[in-house]
């Protein structure tokens, strides 16, 4: 008798998939698309596709970029963290986001052991603090602008 309980591979690409094509990634090269958009080769993306096996994780972000899926539930789909640890981090009070825990103990905190994982965590967190530099440098720039022509 054959086990019916779908593999991570399996339940990752039921959610990868439909949203890639969703997002366009449909047709002839769409996958030839999709490894372009992501980074992955065409076979890795094929491998994703068929359910087979699933991305390293430092492709999760551009999958996500790709296909307007939520990183984090790719992380968790892909059990480079698990739903508890994700879910604590959703309740984290506001107040400790800005404590002087240091990367480096965030992840320890949220039990991510694995080493590809901890380099995508702290890739996420960086990624993270540029866009919020990027925001803030637009943000006084808009002001800088609007006192110029005032």
């Amino acid at each position: 008798m054959t086990d019916a309980t779908p593999t991570r591979a399996q339940r990752f690409a039921a959610r990868v998939v439909p949203a890639a094509e969703r997002a366009g990634y449909t047709g002839h090269g769409a996958k030839a698309r999709f490894a372009r958009d992501t980074g992955m080769t065409e076979s890795s993306v094929t491998r994703l596709w068929q359910g087979t096996a699933l991305p390293e994780a430092r492709f999760y972000e551009a999958i996500a970029a790709a296909t307007s899926l939520d990183v984090a539930t790719l992380l968790v789909d892909g059990g480079v963290l698990s739903p508890e640890s994700l879910q604590s981090l959703s309740e984290t009070d506001r107040s400790q986001v800005r404590s002087d825990l240091t990367v480096e103990e965030a992840a320890d905190r949220l039990g991510i052991r694995d080493e590809v994982g901890r380099q995508m965590f702290y890739a996420t967190y960086e990624r993270l603090m540029r866009l919020q530099d990027e925001s803030s440098d637009h943000a006084a720039d808009d002001r800088g602008g609007t006192a110029a022509q005032m």
